[in-house]
């Protein structure tokens, strides 16, 4: 799968800008505006890194003389106090960036520290780890962008490059298997998944032949039973039932193709980072 991570970027920072600034910093404008600056941005917290595009995207558009060195790269894991880059130009820039560049990389860090942290877990199996669309409104591809940095996999960037065929459309179309083939017929190139809630489903599913089929919260014992009985090559993606790490590690090793966690994008945990001048 290609993605361009970066499409909207632009268009993003922009906005977060706009939000914040609106065209003037009042308490930046206490310093003179020829007073030139430099400062440091560290991590107060173990992390991995991601974001990097988005913070210098930030200060390229409030001051395009602003410099940034950066000392890290995206997908870099990062101890307590590292320092992550610094920061020379004029002083009321930095200031005007800091909380809009720091909001973008405290969240991709932080959504970047628990995919790697979740990858880790399972990284004896052959399992891969999906995210999913429960992303924060506005940063779906920065987001993904974090995931795949840090190990993870993209699911679907959204409901226009892929089908995932749910009760009710079954219910609709009137069987798996006619829609699957409307599926195949409507978007032949498009990967078709369906999502079954037990054996029977999961045998009904099989015979049409989807791409994939997601077991969603599936027992772990009817997991194992799915994984031993799939034929050719269809390829099968657990969903839910993961409420510890435990949990996660124990469909790992069941032997499905995916795990798709909707906590990599919706439960991350910002990082706590901090810049100061030197």
């Amino acid at each position: 799968m290609n993605i361009d991570y970066f499409t909207n970027l632009p268009g993003t920072v922009a906005l977060a800008i706009d939000e914040d600034f609106k065209g003037r910093d009042l308490t930046a404008e206490l310093i003179d505006s020829t007073k030139t600056s430099n400062a440091e941005i560290i991590s107060r917290n173990p992390a991995v890194i991601a974001g990097r595009p988005w913070v210098d995207e930030v200060f390229r558009q409030i001051d395009k003389d602003v410099i940034i060195d950066w000392q890290v790269n995206d997908g870099d894991r990062v101890s307590a106090g590292a320092l992550l880059f610094t920061l020379s130009g004029n002083a009321r820039s930095l200031l005007t960036g800091e909380r809009t560049a720091l909001n973008f990389l405290q969240t991709l860090t932080g959504t970047a520290t628990r995919t790697r942290h979740y990858v880790d877990l399972v990284k004896h199996t052959g399992v891969r780890l999906l995210d999913t669309r429960k992303t924060i409104p506005g940063l779906r591809l920065a987001q993904k962008y974090a995931v795949k940095t840090a190990g993870g996999h993209n699911h679907r960037i959204g409901l226009f490059d892929a089908f995932l065929i749910k009760e009710n459309h079954i219910r609709a179309a009137g069987s798996i298997a006619q829609a699957v083939e409307d599926a195949r017929k409507l978007s032949p190139a498009a990967r078709v998944e369906v999502e079954v809630e037990n054996l029977e489903e999961f045998r009904t599913a099989i015979a049409a032949t989807p791409d994939w089929i997601m077991l969603d919260n599936f027992k772990y014992i009817d997991l194992v039973e799915a994984v031993a009985t799939k034929t050719g090559g269809i390829k099968l993606e657990a969903s839910g039932g993961i409420e510890q790490d435990s949990d996660l590690v124990r469909i790992a090793e069941t032997g499905v193709d995916y795990i798709s966690i909707g906590a990599m994008t919706k439960h991350c945990e910002a990082a706590d980072l901090s810049m100061k001048f030197i």
